[in-house]
């Protein structure tokens, strides 16, 4: 149960840091949005903080996923 929490928590974060990013693409849907609410330019210090905490929340993700595969009560 309470890595389904922790789970739920972390893919919140997930979406809204993901979605907070900077597209790669000129045609960004959801980046574009993102632009305009925080102004037309980012700094790489902001884009890299989001991309760590990206990565970071995708690692644990995976670690609790996979853990609770074996800790899952029956």
């Amino acid at each position: 149960m309470i890595a389904k929490i922790f789970m739920l928590v972390l893919s919140l974060i997930l979406i809204i840091t993901i979605s907070m990013q900077e597209s790669k693409s000129d045609s960004g849907i959801i980046g574009g949005g993102a632009e305009q609410l925080f102004g037309t330019r980012k700094s790489r210090g902001y884009d890299r903080i989001l991309h760590r905490i990206t990565l970071v929340c995708v690692t644990l993700y995976f670690i609790v996923a996979f853990l609770s595969l074996f800790l899952e009560d029956k």
